[in-house]
């Protein structure tokens, strides 16, 4: 699962898959902004089929974050 959300991550955030790990912060170490946010959120909803809330996404910093929450509502 890590490798299919690096990959959307890396897309959304136009930067190399390789320079993403489980403790990347979106805005510190990947250079987010809340556009670059709102755009990932949306292709990780559609991959997933789940929603992620905006106040839920706000608790988010890290790639790790993200997939524990995506571990824990999907389907």
């Amino acid at each position: 699962m890590f490798e299919q959300v690096r990959k959307l991550v890396a897309e959304n955030l136009g930067v190399e898959e390789g320079s993403i790990t489980l403790g990347s912060s979106f805005k510190k170490d990947l250079g987010a902004d809340s556009l670059d946010l709102f755009e990932m959120v949306m292709a990780l909803e559609e991959e997933y089929g789940i929603e992620i809330p905006t106040e839920d996404l706000e608790q988010m910093d890290t790639v790790g974050d993200v997939m524990a929450y995506i571990e824990q509502h999907k389907g």
